[in-house]
């Protein structure tokens, strides 16, 4: 993963995924972008179970989240959840997400993940910022 090339996870949907109509129901699209997220963070090196132990009870919480679902994922469909990151802050970073089967975009989502240490938002630590800013998309892209 390089600067704002996206991260990418492969995703089957499974009967359990589904509504009756057989369509994926939509909080597991989150389920999906969570996945996501939570790869993203361990392939920058930044386990949430080390973090937790490491920084003092750092972990991150999603903040704000718009979602625009645009069309239906069905069971068996294999999706790719693609991650990139879109801005980093003191306390928190932006995210872009989209759920895709092939090249179509079918959920779109921007996420704004905060840290918390305590239940009270926290500054990220240096390094942690510094490799959020190294695959953050450039200013103005």
């Amino acid at each position: 993963m390089t600067i704002a090339e996206p991260h990418t996870l492969a995703v089957r949907v499974y009967y359990e995924d589904t509504d009756f109509s057989g369509l994926v129901y939509h909080a597991s699209y989150l389920r999906f972008m969570e996945r996501g997220r939570t790869e993203l963070l361990r392939d920058l090196g930044l386990g949430q179970r080390e973090l937790l132990e490491a920084q003092g009870g750092l972990f991150f919480v999603v903040r704000a989240m718009t979602i625009d679902f645009r069309k239906p994922a069905q069971m068996d469909d294999l999706l790719t959840v693609a991650t990139t990151v879109r801005e980093v802050s003191g306390a928190s970073f932006d995210l872009d997400q989209r759920v895709m089967r092939g090249e179509e975009t079918l959920v779109s989502a921007q996420v704004r993940i905060a840290a918390v240490e305590n239940g009270r938002p926290r500054r990220l630590p240096a390094e942690v910022r510094e490799k959020f800013a190294a695959v953050a998309m450039p200013r103005g892209a």
